[in-house]
């Protein structure tokens, strides 16, 4: 399943654009500012209802306009089409479409197409704070196991109603004991969602290890997931909730669980959020991005779209054969960048290329 033509109405500097995209690689080139980075992230929200560069979401209207949109026309493995809408007004809940039917969310809707993005903001991924390593790790779990999809909302959920109840304990309003049956509940989906997790990381530790060496990483990389319990029941992380009540009453809130486990991107045995050069860090993510492609088309039959913003300009010619040869396994990925010579395969047979320029899109002649 890919993206067959996208169109944008007032989405960052595009007051108008469509453009078609072919099934395996489109090149994307133009001059900075051109608004590269902009469709890819519209190809991006148009796919998940939200925007992997901002959580500020007004930045997404273009000056002097009141509501984006972006429509993507999907084209599905079985050779059926579908279109997938995204409207945004700042303040209102977006306007999601699913071939004219309303829907809450794109998160379980089967006719969008999964979807992978590198930008230079998602190098936070690797060198940020541990919540954003948490939720890329239990969105690759939605996508690779559906079933699974609802144990991280079931577990927030969870998390939310035990909190307000320390809230309401410690104003007076209600009774501590009344905490013993949020502790059960949390702990049921707090297992889940720990064993959801493992099985992520024991399945992307081998193709990430294996593709941050091809990618020219100088010693071993490793996944590592570090969860903050060491309970494998429930009635296991049920007792250490219990043993860190009056701690929890005293803060205000839960301070132990898997919503503060820890997913580790190692070399060489060091930590590159913190020991890792800018370089090693966009290798370790594209090693990452790649090895979830790798599973997700295994097992589902259907790799993700892979949107790539200028990831080939600190590469040298081999890293740059290599990402291509990667590429051109097979699935749909749109490259930005500002020389289209950078990109191995650009000008071959089945490469399409569009040329960005002052928020329009145009094919070359």
């Amino acid at each position: 399943m890919d993206i067959a033509r996208a169109s944008l109405r007032d989405f960052r500097n595009y007051e108008r654009a469509e453009v078609g995209l072919g099934p395996s690689l489109t090149v994307v080139s133009g001059p900075n500012g051109a608004g590269k980075t902009n469709l890819l992230e519209a190809l991006y929200f148009g796919c998940t209802g939200r925007s992997p560069r901002t959580s500020n979401e007004r930045e997404l209207v273009r000056r002097g306009a009141n509501v984006a949109r972006v429509l993507l026309d999907v084209r599905a493995d079985g050779g059926e089409q579908h279109r997938l809408e995204v409207g945004l007004e700042p303040g209102l809940a977006k306007r999601i479409r699913v071939d004219g039917r309303p829907a809450e969310s794109l998160a379980a809707v089967a006719e969008r197409p999964l979807v992978s993005v590198f930008m230079p903001e998602r190098l936070e991924l690797v060198k940020g704070a541990p919540a954003a390593r948490r939720a890329h790790l239990d969105r690759f779990v939605a996508a690779m196991w559906p079933t699974r999809a609802a144990t991280r909302s079931d577990y927030s959920r969870a998390l939310a109603q035990r909190n307000a109840l320390l809230a309401r304990v410690r104003a007076g309003l209600a009774d501590a004991a009344a905490l013993g049956a949020w502790d059960t509940e949390l702990a049921r989906h707090g297992t889940r969602l720990m064993a959801d997790r493992r099985d992520a990381v024991a399945a992307l530790a081998a193709p990430f290890a294996a593709l941050a060496e091809r990618l020219g990483l100088p010693a071993e990389a490793e996944l590592r997931y570090r969860p903050r319990s060491a309970a494998g029941e429930p009635a296991e992380l049920a007792a250490e909730l219990g043993q860190r009540r009056a701690a929890d009453l005293e803060r205000g809130f839960t301070a132990h669980g898997p919503h503060r486990d820890e997913l580790q991107l190692l070399l060489g045995g060091a930590a590159l959020r913190s020991y890792g050069s800018q370089g090693q860090q966009r290798a370790a993510l594209l090693a990452l991005l790649f090895a979830e492609r790798e599973l997700l088309a295994a097992a589902r039959g259907r790799p993700p779209v892979m949107l790539l913003d200028d990831v080939m300009s600190e590469l040298d010619s081999d890293r740059r054969e290599l990402l291509a040869s990667l590429l051109r396994s097979g699935g749909q990925a749109i490259i930005t960048t500002a020389d289209a010579d950078h990109v191995p395969g650009a000008g071959e047979a089945g490469a399409e290329h569009v040329e960005a320029a002052a928020g329009e899109l145009a094919v070359p002649a």
